[in-house]
């Protein structure tokens, strides 16, 4: 995997008249980790937009090196396709990529619609999109809704894999997720 890095300085967030944070600075580079914490409504979803490039931070400056895959509520997945076909469209975009569906429980699944797949199944479909980007930056908005215990087992692999493999993983949630060697952050220590 290439070199990465991501490198926030100042950042503040806006949304409408209220100011969710300011002063906020992180450093990760190749192998990284952290866990942004929070409760809900505190800036962790528009923190990690901003990271993404999906929404302009209110103030400070942001620098990354290497290409940036998302996991959010938002599988981008085409609803009306069968969840095959459906990820088959992203491969043909992203290039070939290793079948990752049995491992994530999805090898039963490739015919099934994809507005039939549950809240857990749709999480494992979009790790399945993620795995073919081969991004080495990894943002990761709520990654553990709707999964079992033995799925949010497999999440935290896969997330170790990918920092072992010199990728970095954000991960933002309210939720505990077992990170081998990562800092944790909470973003309610740069409320206003």
């Amino acid at each position: 995997m290439q070199e990465c890095s991501l490198t926030a300085r100042e950042l503040a967030c806006r949304r409408g008249d209220r100011l969710l944070f300011r002063g906020l600075d992180l450093s990760l580079s190749s192998g990284d980790a952290i866990h942004i914490t929070g409760p809900n409504g505190i800036g962790k979803s528009s923190l990690m937009r901003i990271l993404a490039g999906l929404m302009p931070a209110y103030s400070g400056s942001l620098a990354r090196s290497g290409g940036i895959g998302l996991v959010d509520e938002r599988p981008s997945l085409d609803e009306h396709s069968p969840l095959g076909k459906a990820l088959g469209f992203w491969q043909r975009i992203d290039g070939a990529a290793d079948n990752e569906f049995v491992r994530l429980g999805l090898g039963d699944l490739l015919d099934v619609p994809v507005r039939y797949l549950s809240t857990g199944q749709r999480k494992r479909a979009a790790f399945a999109r993620l795995l073919g980007q081969s991004a080495p930056i990894w943002l990761l908005d709520e990654p553990l809704n709707g999964l079992d215990r033995d799925a949010v087992a497999l999440v935290e692999r896969i997330v170790a894999e990918h920092c072992h493999g010199g990728g970095i993983a954000v991960i933002a949630s309210h939720q505990t997720i077992a990170i081998e060697g990562g800092r944790t952050l909470a973003i309610e220590d740069f409320a206003k």
